[in-house]
């Protein structure tokens, strides 16, 4: 995978591209990607977007959200026309080809040169250009230092700022989690001083909720919390029942098993959501404790150290089960917060 700097050379003609970012795409994945589309069209580029699943609604705010494709994985055949014909693809905020389903083996097919852009763990050897950081907040952050790099920064609008702002400033918890460092703090001020308003994008991101959002927020936190204190964990099993009885839409759990780990004395959290074959997970910690190691080990997934998912089938009720006994397994590791070294099969 050859660095970044040299697709500069590679966009200095026009070219045909896409880009596509991973399944259920949050705001670092949306953001990084209207961001980077914003930007190439005003390089002259034809440039389309593709989500490989549809998205919550408190993101469609930003510039470029009208022109996103959203893959249907019934008919494919508008992606994967699209792929097919692109000069180039820019792969943004996923390091494996199966989180963006169907489309993974179109790219993967696809004779285009292929750019990934991210900052999770085991990145699939896939690309033939890439900016690969584990240490960076997000990949927002990527993007835009790209930018830079190519003298590109006063062709950074409003707009995009505000589309990378909100992938950096979602993905820092707010400028609160541990990966806030100094170089997160001056880029979110050079995004302010070329135009970002970040009290603007912190109210459509955060205060424009539904009112059946907000009633199964008290829902979940009043029915649907379990917490552990023992054993230092706490976490949420939602029904697929519990979702249909608030008209839940994509992104109404969004944040929810931050409210588990935010209690005094909890170092893992856990968000499980019952799904028509089976359960998808969130999983949180704080300090040492890694949960992606743990979601890749028992839940088929991954992530960050302190951020992670996965999916299982095993029923809601069987997961939960299964969680309890991994509590009970590493008590020792959640209350010291140190790594984890390895897990063994139950």
């Amino acid at each position: 995978m050859q660095e970044i700097a040299k697709l500069k050379e590679v966009l200095k003609a026009p070219q045909n591209i896409i880009i596509t970012t991973h399944h259920k795409p949050d705001a670092d994945a949306l953001g990084s990607s209207l961001g980077l589309y914003n930007y190439l069209i005003s390089k002259g580029h034809t440039v389309k977007v593709i989500s490989p699943s549809d998205y919550p609604d408190f993101l469609k705010w930003m510039k470029g959200n009208s022109e996103v494709i959203v893959y249907d994985e019934e008919d494919g055949s508008k992606s994967k026309k699209l792929v097919e014909e692109a000069d180039i693809i820019f792969c943004l905020d996923f390091s494996v080809l199966n989180r963006i389903n169907g489309l993974g083996e179109y790219v993967r097919e696809a004779k285009a040169v292929k750019v990934l852009i991210d900052h999770h763990r085991d990145p699939e050897a896939f690309a033939d250009y890439g900016s690969h950081d584990i240490h960076s907040a997000s990949t927002a952050q990527l993007v835009y230092k790209m930018i830079v790099s190519f003298g590109d920064k006063a062709l950074i609008t409003k707009d995009i700022a505000e589309c990378f702002y909100a992938g950096i400033m979602t993905d820092t918890g707010s400028f609160k989690h541990p990966n806030t460092n100094k170089e997160v703090h001056e880029i979110v001020a050079q995004l302010i001083d070329l135009g970002a308003d970040n009290s603007e994008v912190s109210r459509l991101i955060y205060d424009t909720n539904s009112l059946d959002r907000l009633k199964f927020l008290g829902f979940a936190l009043s029915e649907r919390l379990q917490v552990y204190p023992e054993y230092h964990a706490a976490f949420f099993a939602v029904s697929m029942e519990d979702l249909k009885k608030f008209n839940s839409k994509t992104g109404d759990t969004e944040g929810l098993v931050n409210y588990a780990l935010s209690i005094n004395g909890i170092t893992m959290a856990a968000l499980f959501t019952e799904t028509e074959d089976g359960t998808k997970l969130s999983l949180r910690s704080i300090g040492d404790f890694e949960v992606n190691t743990l979601a890749n080990q028992y839940f088929s997934g991954g992530g960050h150290k302190n951020a992670a998912g996965g999916k299982t089938d095993r029923n809601l009720s069987e997961t939960v089960e299964l969680f309890k006994k991994i509590i009970v397994k590493y008590n020792k590791e959640l209350e010291n917060k140190t790594p984890i070294e390895s897990y063994d099969e139950f």
